[in-house]
């Protein structure tokens, strides 16, 4: 894949994040805060973002998005664990519902 392609890659998975971001946050704001892993504050920016600006922001040739998944016991957890299903995703969400949300600096 060349840069150019990586890019336009890049760009195309930021728009769709913020799209869905701001329809998570519209929705049902508590739940999006909760599994977008973001403040209330980014919450609210997104929300109030126009076409146009998630357009702009979405254009930017860096990812907006990030793992959640700085702690290797909820990688693993969600990789190499046994348990069911249902069972390894609630253990995983405890663990992601403790780490702290994202700042704006």
């Amino acid at each position: 894949m060349s840069t150019h392609e990586l890019i336009k890659e890049i760009k195309d998975i930021n728009l769709n994040y913020l799209m869905l971001a701001q329809h998570m946050i519209r929705n049902d704001k508590d739940m999006a805060i909760y599994r977008l892993g973001i403040s209330q504050e980014i919450a609210e920016l997104l929300e109030s973002l126009s076409v146009a600006q998630i357009m702009k922001l979405a254009n930017t040739p860096s990812m907006l998005t990030r793992f959640r998944f700085d702690d290797s016991l909820i990688l693993g957890m969600l990789t190499h664990n046994n348990k069911s299903i249902s069972m390894t995703h609630a253990h995983a969400s405890i663990f992601l519902a403790n780490q702290e949300v994202e700042k704006i600096s």
